[in-house]
This record gives structure tokens, C-alpha cells and sequence, in this order.
């Protein structure tokens, strides 16, 4: 009986890897199984060589690990490729017809996928749902089960085409069935797994959905563009408008028309479309109009790695953007981060009439686990205008009126009898342009230090396990948290995950690190920019930083090693 499992699908882009993939996602956390799976995938559509992995066991899974258990090689490029990837004792699922393989290897399991596929289905096209077939078997999944997601899966699909994917996938069960190999794999069942399998992308999309988003604008752009597509999803059940936009210049300033006419507006991008995005940044820093924007990092410097992950954009953010201003940064870990601190940002971005930022990564963005639904009520929406009856009884109207916070109380056009002013030049209470240095100062005050201050009260505080006297201390932003909670567990250190890098957590952090004996930072990026950032608000620097930054994300197993030679 196996404690845990990994399951890498492998081939060409195009070949349906994905497809294979997320149907054993629903099998086996329809089993009561926990999961965490990931992608790799190259800035192609067709060809090149990419991988889904997915990690199953009876606990909760936050990260993915370095080797497999099982490889299913949809290519002979494939096999020489991952091979060095398989755990020992691990199955390479082939298809040595198909792809001309003659040699032996203990690990090789050769499935004639190809010919069940086309004698099964009449095309090759089947051949996902013998793969899936082979791998249920090799993991002593009933086949049942496996029909059940299968039906779900290609719902949308003729009865004919269904039955095919079912005869096919139950045709490669028997095969494997009927060998030595059956069972191999049999996994623990665990207490409990989640009600849905969800991405970071998903959550966010969610998240925005229920604080009520009602414009959503972007230009597609990977990894960030599963926001747009989820939201669009939902849009006509939610009476949202999703805009494509023609360039990243054109998102920004429609999502700041939408909300300077009263609804909640958001726009996504990566690294590359943000630097378009930077002067619309400052016109909602000038303008104290509230904006959403989803950066999701990947490598750059321009296109860099298109389709990997990285977290080397944590210092552009904090300072994107001419001029000073207060801003939100939020840096969710996990899926039920996002999905709550989506709903939070809309909130702090109404209330404090400023641009806050969610910050994620490919990594992030494009991996799955089992989560619980999320409890609505921990998500709750709060608007911060003049209500529509409260607007009709306006007279002299300040859109900038000076006041303790540093808000504005913030009437919409079209509810108000008074003349809005808005202006991106300098301005009076009134909204006229000014040239005044007294107003300039008061202006200045008004939308960096008294909107600062409130943002300090409203700090997502750290995550943190017993750091009381712990031999080292793991540091750590975004997607790292889950990579740096199983190293901790593993080797008996701690970890801190900061949800929020700004406004920076500075009490709760210095506190937290107090009589830390060694502070570890781990990082997706060359630059260590959190250690350095650690340093500038708490004075602490960090005794080691690890690094990554090949595109690729931290698994446990690399991290694990890399942690131990710094002890």
C-alpha cells in the first residue's frame, strides 16, 4: 500500500496531455484522495515536449515532488527525456509500436495504445482514454469510478463519442488488468479530500465574481489569461462584461472609466503588458480612482519564458508607477488565498479609492489541488460610495475633499446632481487643476501617508508555524508557501508565508524573527528582492536566500536538499 503517488503525463504539445491529466485529477479526488498538480509546457502549440504532473495522497498537497512514479510517454522523445525523472521501482506507460522503442528496460510497460485506441474508437484520437484506463488500473482505481468522471468530462459530447472514450479506457484497464503490473500502485485513502479541484487563476476569477466585478478587461496574455476565460464563463449568470482589449494601455484605462462610473472593475496581465499598464497605475493613484489588477508573473526581461513561472517582478510592482501614492500588494499562496484576498483587494481598493495588486505567478496560476468550497461568509462585500438616496441631497460637492483618513467621501456621476471633477494634473478639493505648493503638500499627504496609515490597520498578517526557538526559519511569498510548509515539516524547521508584501508587515514580521537562530528566504527570482526588501523594513537580513530561477517552480525534493546543506 502506497502512502503517496506521482503521475507524470508526457509528450508532444497538442497530443492531449492535459486532457489525460485532469481526469485523473477528478478520479482520484472523487476518491476521497488529495492532490496537487502542475504543468510544464512550452510557448508552442504543436510539438516541443510537455508535461502535466500530478501528486496524489491521503494528506493534504501543496507542492509538486522531483521524480515520478509513474511516466506516461505519449512520444519516444518522452521516454529519453523524463526517464531520468522516474522514481525507482516507477513504470514508463509506452507504446513501442507507436513509437519505435525495441529496447528493453525493467520500467518499460508497453500498452499498445495506439491499436486499442483505433480498434476500440476507430482513431487514434481515443487514445487518452486507454492511458487513462491504464493508469486506474495501475493505481487499483475501480473502473466504475473512472467511467463516472469520463462521462462527466466529455458531457458535452455525442452518446457515440462517449461510449468510445469508455470503451476505449476500459480496454486499456483490461490490459493492464490482465499483467503482473496490476495494482502496483495502490494507494491509502485518506479522511477527507476536497469538494472541487480548483487553479490559482480559477480562484481568483471566483474571487473577483463574488465581490461583485462587473468589468473585466485584458489582452490575453499567459499566465494570466484563464482569469479573463473563468470570468467569462460566468459573465451572462452574473451580468459582467468581459472586454478583450486591443492592448494593455487600453485595459487599464477602461477598467478606471468603468469604475470611475461606479462598478467594480479589474484587468489582469503579466510583467510585459503591466510595463504598458504603469501610466494608467499613476492615473488611479492621481485620480483616487479604486482599480484590480492580477499581475501574473513569468521570466522576463521582455518575452523571457513566456510560459514559466518566476517571482522576479516584486520590485517593479511596489514602485510601478510615476510619483508616490498608497497602493495594495497581496501575494496569495494557495488557491483559497486567492480566492479571499481577491474579494479583500476589491474591498481595500473601494475603501481607500486606490490600485491594489494581486500578484501570483505561472506556477500559481496554472496548478490544481482538492479544495473545501469556500465559506462565503469569511468573504463578505463591502461598498464604500454614497448611496444613490444620500447622493440626491449633495450640495458642493468635493470629489477631493481633505479629511482625517485621507478618503473622500465618493459620490458616482450618475447619481449626483453636483459637477464631478476629476483631473490627472494636480488639483484643489473641488477637482480643479491647481498650481498652489500648500494644496500640493496637502494633496501629497492625503494620498500616500493618511491612506498608508489606514492600509497599516488592515494588514494581512503573516502565516506562520512555531518560529519559537526554531533552528531555521524559511521565508517566503506567493507560490513558495507550499514547497517551504512540507520542507519545514520534513526536516523540523519553520516556515513564514507572507500573503501580503504591501504595505509591508513589519511589526508581525520583526516579531516573528526575533530569536531566530537562521533565516533561510526562498525565492523564484535571481536578485533575492524579498530578502532585500526584508532588510529595508525590518533592519533583519537574512543569513541565506535560495534561489531559483530557471523558470521552473521549487518542488519539495529540491528544496529539501537545498535546505539541508545550508544547515
Amino acid at each position: 500500500m502506497n502512502t503517496e503517488l506521482t503521475i507524470r503525463i508526457c509528450g508532444e504539445a497538442g497530443q492531449g496531455m492535459q486532457t489525460v491529466g485532469e481526469t485523473l485529477c477528478s478520479l482520484y479526488q472523487q476518491a476521497g484522495l488529495n492532490i496537487f498538480a502542475n504543468q510544464d509546457y512550452m510557448s508552442r502549440v504543436r510539438g516541443g515536449n510537455n508535461f502535466f504532473q500530478l501528486r496524489i495522497a491521503g494528506e493534504p498537497l501543496y507542492t509538486p515532488r522531483a521524480k515520478a512514479d509513474i511516466l506516461v510517454a505519449l512520444d519516444a522523445a518522452s521516454i529519453g527525456l523524463h526517464a531520468p525523472a522516474l522514481n525507482e521501482g516507477g513504470i514508463i506507460i509506452l507504446d513501442k509500436k507507436k513509437t519505435g522503442i525495441t529496447q528493453e528496460n525493467k520500467s518499460f510497460c508497453d500498452v499498445p495504445l495506439s491499436d486499442i485506441a483505433i480498434k476500440t474508437g476507430g482513431k487514434e484520437i481515443f487514445l487518452n482514454a486507454v492511458a487513462c484506463g491504464a493508469v486506474s488500473a495501475l493505481s487499483a482505481m475501480e473502473f466504475e469510478s473512472l467511467a463516472k468522471v469520463l462521462r462527466k468530462v466529455f458531457s458535452g459530447k455525442p452518446e457515440e463519442i462517449i461510449n468510445k472514450n469508455l470503451d476505449a479506457a476500459k480496454a486499456g484497464y483490461d490490459f493492464i488488468n490482465s499483467s503482473p503490473r496490476k495494482n502496483t500502485f495502490s494507494l491509502k485513502k485518506g479522511s477527507h479530500a476536497g469538494a472541487m479541484v480548483m487553479n490559482g487563476n480559477q480562484a481568483i476569477a471566483l474571487g473577483a465574481i463574488r465581490a461583485g466585478c462587473k468589468f473585466y478587461t485584458a489582452y490575453p496574455m499567459t499566465p494570466s489569461t484563464s482569469i479573463m476565460d473563468t470570468i467569462a464563463h460566468y459573465a451572462e449568470q452574473f451580468h459582467i462584461i468581459v472586454e478583450q482589449a486591443e492592448d494593455e494601455v487600453a485595459a487599464i484605462n477602461m477598467a478606471l472609466g468603468a469604475s470611475f462610473a461606479g462598478v467594480r472593475a479589474m484587468t489582469g496581465t503579466s510583467g510585459g503588458g503591466f510595463a504598458l499598464m504603469v501610466e494608467g497605475v499613476s492615473l488611479a493613484g492621481m485620480t483616487e480612482t479604486p482599480v484590480v489588477v492580477a499581475l501574473s508573473q513569468r521570466p522576463g526581461p521582455a518575452t523571457g519564458f513566456p510560459t514559466r513561472t518566476e517571482q522576479a517582478d516584486l520590485n517593479f510592482l511596489l514602485h510601478a508607477g510615476h510619483g508616490e501614492f498608497a497602493r495594495a500588494v497581496f501575494s496569495p499562496g494557495t488557491a483559497e488565498e486567492a480566492f479571499y484576498l481577491t474579494v479583500k483587494a476589491f474591498n481595500l481598493a473601494e475603501r481607500y479609492q486606490i490600485p491594489v495588486f494581486i500578484m501570483t505567478d505561472q506556477h500559481l496560476a496554472d496548478s490544481s489541488r482538492d479544495i473545501d468550497a469556500f465559506d462565503t461568509g469569511n468573504a463578505r462585500v463591502k461598498r464604500f460610495i454614497i448611496s444613490k438616496e444620500e447622493s440626491k441631497k449633495i450640495s458642493g460637492y468635493k470629489r477631493y475633499a481633505l479629511t482625517d483618513s485621507g478618503v473622500s467621501p465618493r459620490a458616482l456621476p450618475s447619481w449626483i446632481e453636483d459637477v464631478i471633477y476629476v483631473d490627472s494634473d494636480e488639483h484643489t478639493e473641488e477637482g480643479h487643476i491647481t498650481e498652489d505648493a500648500d494644496v500640493r503638500v496637502s494633496m501629497v499627504e492625503k494620498r500616500l501617508y493618511k491612506k498608508y496609515a489606514g492600509l497599516k490597520t488592515e494588514i494581512e498578517k503573516p502565516v506562520s508555524h512555531n518560529t519559537e526557538g526554531a533552528k531555521a526559519i524559511l521565508i517566503g511569498f506567493g507560490s513558495t508557501y507550499g514547497a517551504i510548509k512540507e520542507t519545514a515539516e520534513k526536516l523540523g524547521t519553520d516556515c513564514i508565508h507572507l500573503p501580503q508584501i504591501w504595505p509591508f508587515p513589519t511589526e508581525e514580521l520583526t516579531a516573528l524573527l526575533a530569536k531566530a537562530k537562521k533565516t533561510i528566504s526562498v525565492e523564484n527570482n535571481a536578485g533575492a528582492q524579498l530578502a532585500g526588501l526584508i532588510r529595508r523594513e525590518t533592519g533583519i537580513k537574512t543569513d541565506a536566500s535560495i534561489l531559483k530561477f530557471d523558470g521552473r517552480p521549487f518542488d519539495a525534493d529540491y528544496l529539501i536538499d537545498r535546505v539541508r546543506k545550508e544547515l
